[in-house]
């Protein structure tokens, strides 16, 4: 049965490979259906993979090979909220060891150029902290980070 709400990512040919890549590095994530081209298209010719249907951590998504048209940006995004620095490690590096890049404050990109936000649960409450001046040592540490190290996040909350 599709989806009533299904999140839509455009890939160059590569969506089933993209679809793999989500599928083995995250949780409650699957590569369903794929989806062949019946005749030619702009961007392929019949028997194409045209659309892969998977799940992201239990998110409904459909992988659309539209071609080069269209490219991903930071505009949209899965942010992740991990739970200890081990699992922020896992998924940062599966990421970018994978031909990902990395960015500030927990953001990075994968080698399709989807945008990652790998957020540990300990970053949020810090910097949502009722205590305003811990919540900003922490805000500022975290503006100095590529990937979150919790264990600095913690320090710069305590002051």
């Amino acid at each position: 049965m599709i989806s009533k709400n299904t999140i839509c990512l455009w890939y160059d040919g590569t969506a089933l490979d993209a679809a793999k890549f989500y599928a083995e590095t995250f949780p409650d994530s699957t590569v369903g259906a794929v989806h062949r081209a019946p005749g030619a298209y702009p961007s392929g010719k019949e028997g194409d993979v045209l659309t892969v249907e998977f799940t992201v951590m239990g998110i409904p998504c459909l992988g659309l090979n539209g071609g080069a048209t269209f490219k991903h940006n930071e505009a949209f995004s899965f942010q992740v909220a991990t739970d200890d620095q081990a699992e922020t490690d896992r998924l940062w590096n599966a990421i970018i060891k994978n031909g990902g890049q990395e960015s500030a404050c927990g953001w990075c990109k994968d080698r399709w150029g989807l945008s990652w936000q790998i957020t540990p649960r300990v970053l949020t409450a810090a910097v949502t902290n009722p205590d305003r001046v811990a919540a900003k040592r922490a805000f500022e540490a975290m503006m100095e980070m590529k990937k979150i190290d919790i264990a600095a996040i913690e320090a710069a909350q305590r002051g």
